[in-house]
């Protein structure tokens, strides 16, 4: 067989295939065969029926049809592979010559989009500037408060419902005078706002033992979205009493002894969790400096195929405004993923098998699921490669962010790697304690999935 590729534009390429009468036999044959058990001819047992009878009942060019359709996967990878083209999207092949007698070839072409080449720049060269990590009281104050509310205790009293008080409630929704749903002794945190559109409003200024009704869409159910006659009655209103800051307090809440031990190790979550936004910060400022930087080709059938599949899932392909900013969106999204497969293949990232379950585990708790069940279904569904391409993304990123200089605002230079120190929280940290690498981990999120 012989191939030669040829360069339309930076994202699209053409191949011309030619392929020797004898290299398509083995499928012309497998064409005869599979034809063969399909069709009944007096005085050949199926199966057994000679080429030439095949000829006659249903014409060679069927039979040239079948062997073609079937070795066109097989010769196209081969062109791929051999030229070293990288495609992505449908191919569109176009047949230009079919072997009619022995001894002619088989020519088609391959028109592909291809991803495109990338010129990397010196990351070293590179810098990024973010916000200063800034430490004051508020966020102490904040933390302090935080804790302290997880030992609370919730305290009956006899006035009008506030904004953050607990309440006891029960609900009726009625539509048409049809009650939809009804619930009793529900526990509410007024001002949450998680529940019913309007109820928080309603809430405000009842008492125990009132009751009030509000129209509001429901928030789930067969008639999710539609307005109903809500009658929300008070039962009980209590406050969250916090326990005072003292020394008693710091050893309920910790494994210190004082408060001021306490105050201590507070200031150094704060702290922590202050760099660790510097760090995202970091990484969304420095893949930004890349596309900035980089030329980057997109090719426009991939973009237009993205965005319908999109549109339509939203039933809004009509929409030209909300078409141009999924466009927009589309577009940078295929940049930021061409960039990162470019930088995954430059520095040789590879994958490992426990990277990839803790994606997987992580990714199946964003969606709800138990992480076997997800797993599998990512299986079944043929998405394991794709999960593999997006933590080599996220490590790409993670890589480049240790070359690129990073200054805060005050001209400080910014060291990611003090990510990597994992201390021993004595408390809950929110913040976590997460390397580079996982200051990366919300690139992928700009992957279009194309």
């Amino acid at each position: 067989m012989k191939s030669a590729v040829e360069t339309l534009n930076p994202t699209r390429v053409k191949l011309t295939v030619e392929v020797p009468f004898e290299e398509l036999k083995p499928s012309l044959d497998a064409a005869y065969r599979t034809i063969g058990s399909q069709i009944q001819v007096p005085g050949f047992r199926k199966g057994k029926v000679p080429a030439r009878i095949i000829d006659q009942r249903v014409g060679r060019g069927a039979v040239l049809q079948e062997a073609v359709n079937e070795a066109l996967p097989q010769f196209y990878g081969q062109a791929v592979e051999e030229n070293h083209v990288r495609p992505i999207g449908q191919p569109e092949v176009d047949v230009t010559e079919v072997p009619a007698d022995p001894g002619q070839d088989l020519k088609f072409t391959v028109e592909v989009d291809v991803r495109p080449e990338i010129t990397l720049p010196d990351y070293s060269t590179l810098t990024s500037e973010v916000d200063s990590v800034a430490v004051d009281d508020s966020d102490i104050d904040e933390r302090l408060t935080s804790l302290r509310e997880r030992f609370g205790t919730l305290v009956g009293v006899e006035r009008a419902v506030e904004t953050g008080d607990f309440v006891s409630i029960d609900l009726a929704a009625t539509i048409d005078d049809e009650e939809i749903d009804s619930v009793t002794g529900i526990s509410y945190e007024v001002g949450s706002g998680n529940m019913l559109d309007g109820m928080d409003d309603a809430l405000v200024g009842m008492t125990s033992g009132e009751t009030k009704t509000f129209t509001a869409p429901l928030a789930g159910g067969d008639r999710e979205g539609q307005d109903a006659e809500v009658t929300v009655t008070v039962q009980s209103v209590k406050v969250r009493e916090l326990p005072e800051l003292n020394d008693d307090f710091a050893q309920l809440a910790s494994e210190f002894d004082t408060l001021d031990e306490l105050k201590a190790d507070v200031t150094k979550q704060a702290e922590r969790a202050k760099k660790m936004e510097q760090g995202v910060q970091a990484r969304d400022k420095v893949l930004e400096l890349l596309l900035e930087t980089v030329e980057i080709p997109v090719p426009d059938s991939i973009v237009e195929a993205e965005v319908r599949s999109h549109l339509e899932g939203e039933d809004r392909l009509e929409d030209d405004e909300h078409r141009a900013e999924v466009e927009t969106n589309t577009r940078k999204a295929l940049k930021a993923q061409f960039l990162l497969d470019a930088i995954a293949e430059q520095e040789e990232i590879n994958v490992e098998q426990p990277e990839l379950i803790e994606y997987l585990v992580m990714s199946a708790q964003q969606y709800g699921m138990d992480p076997n069940q997800f797993a599998q279904a990512i299986d079944q569904q043929g998405q394991v490669p794709a999960m593999v391409a997006e933590v080599a993304r996220r490590k790409a990123l993670a890589s480049v962010l240790e070359k690129v200089t990073i200054v805060d605002t005050a001209g400080n230079t910014v060291d990611l790697g003090e990510l990597n120190e994992r201390p021993e929280p004595a408390l809950d940290d929110e913040a976590g304690a997460e390397p580079a690498e996982a200051v990366a981990a919300e690139a992928g999120e700009a992957d279009a999935k194309a």
